[in-house]
């Protein structure tokens, strides 16, 4: 893994899945973590790289842990082979 790069897509299909297995919409999710919903939904079409703080918070308005988040992200990155 060392020396590549996340692809913010994958981070913003994992963020948009974990969201709409909570069956939550867009504006409630960025209403919890309280950042915008063009923000989020940028964030989740992958023209946006969030912060170690916004995907903090969006963690915790999916009431999933920050490490629990991540390992989600790692398995989308892992089965596209981009990472």
């Amino acid at each position: 893994m060392g020396g590549t790069q996340l692809d913010p897509v994958l981070v913003g299909k994992a963020i948009a899945s974990a969201r709409q297995n909570k069956g939550i919409t867009q504006e409630v999710l960025s209403g919890l973590s309280d950042i915008g919903r063009t923000h989020l939904s940028a964030i989740e079409r992958g023209q946006r790289k969030p912060t170690l703080e916004t995907l903090w918070r969006i963690a915790y308005a999916l009431d999933m842990s920050p490490g629990a988040l991540v390992d989600l992200i790692e398995r989308y990155a892992d089965s596209s082979n981009t990472l």
